[in-house]
């Protein structure tokens, strides 16, 4: 910090693990618990973030699954896989991009969070620090860390429901709904993953619809680091059908 300047930026730790640390909006820590012998003020300039809870057991079986990927000091890409997943216990999905894909020499990592969220900056910075570090990267790869890309799509779908299951409507409506919204989350819970109509039909079918008229999506082929995300979704119950 140079001599004169009044103010600093720097990066603050909560001292209790798990989330209880997170969602603090800008400005609102602004209590010191040290005594500093200046007149001192302090305050968050962004919302607190990346406190996680213990790793669930899903995440922590697929790490050691591809655990003897990181023995290589080669820089393949399951290498990369491996030590992006685990700079975070949040991370459930990466993108590693390399040749022929871009240029040689380069690779760009895309993670993806819990839920389907996209990372924040905190979080691309702590996955470049354990991927760009002199023990990990290969010395002649330029490593870079990206939020993966969106892909959005309009969810239109109306279903109907066998007239011999009248009793069972109301119960079924909520059954077939429900599977649609899983079928969303299904969606953006994976890199690269289709839009796939075909599986919500599956889905549909599957919670007790007769049959379903999916006006949007169409089927979309995604790229390895885009994630398909809904902007409006609309269901519709079209009635009871004989036979």
């Amino acid at each position: 910090m140079p001599i004169g300047s009044t103010e600093a930026t720097v990066t603050a730790l909560c001292t209790a693990a798990g989330t209880a640390g997170n969602g603090f909006i800008a400005g609102q820590i602004r209590r010191i618990v040290d005594p500093f012998p200046f007149e001192l003020s302090v305050t968050n300039i962004t919302a607190s973030y990346g406190g996680t809870d213990k790793e669930n057991d899903e995440n922590y079986r697929e790490r050691i699954h591809i655990a003897p990927e990181s023995f290589s000091v080669a820089g393949p890409k399951g290498a990369y896989y491996f030590y992006a997943r685990s700079a975070h216990n949040d991370i459930t999905d990466v993108a590693i991009v390399g040749p022929p894909d871009i240029e040689p020499g380069y690779v760009k990592i895309y993670p993806l969070m819990t839920g389907g969220n996209l990372p924040s900056d905190e979080i691309l910075a702590t996955v470049l620090e354990t991927c760009n570090a002199d023990d990990i990267r290969p010395l002649t790869d330029c490593v870079s860390v990206h939020a993966p890309e969106t892909v959005s799509y309009s969810l239109n779908v109306t279903y109907y429901i066998d007239r011999a299951k009248a009793t069972q409507s109301a119960e079924l409506q909520t059954a077939i709904e429900a599977s649609v919204h899983e079928w969303v989350t299904w969606q953006r819970s994976k890199l690269g993953r289709d839009i796939n109509p075909s599986e919500l039909n599956h889905r549909m079918i599957e919670a007790g619809a007769k049959r379903t008229e999916i006006t949007s999506p169409a089927f979309t082929m995604l790229k390895a680091w885009e994630l398909a995300v809904s902007e409006s979704t609309a269901i519709t119950f079209g009635g009871l059908e004989d036979g």
